[in-house]
């Protein structure tokens, strides 16, 4: 029986070995940076969470306690439709809002 093959391409990126940008990419975004914030265009923007925590965790941590949640089905939704293991995105999202809160704490 064959296997089906995906063509999904997983990336990610090292913050540490970020890509190297163009000269106009550069002079690009320090224009944008020296903008007032008020003058910055977000018209095309997608939504613009007002949340630091919408930034999830980069690496999910491996205990995991098994609950049942109630959770609104239009949330559900949306996390179901990023395809498989958005039950660990969900996961990733509440421990980013968590770290948020832990240090706003501090």
């Amino acid at each position: 029986m064959p296997t089906k093959q995906s063509n999904i391409v997983k990336r990610t990126l090292d913050l540490k070995k970020p890509p190297l940008l163009s000269a106009e990419q550069k002079a690009r975004l320090n224009a944008v940076a020296a903008m007032p914030d008020e003058q910055i265009d977000y018209s095309d923007a997608l939504g613009l969470p007002d949340a630091a925590w919408m930034k999830a965790a980069a690496e999910l941590p491996h205990t995991k306690q098994q609950i049942t949640l109630r959770i609104d089905a239009e949330v559900l939704e949306f996390f179901r439709h990023t395809g498989k293991r958005y039950q660990s995105r969900i996961n990733a999202v509440l421990r980013s809002y968590v770290e948020a809160h832990k240090a706003q704490a501090k």
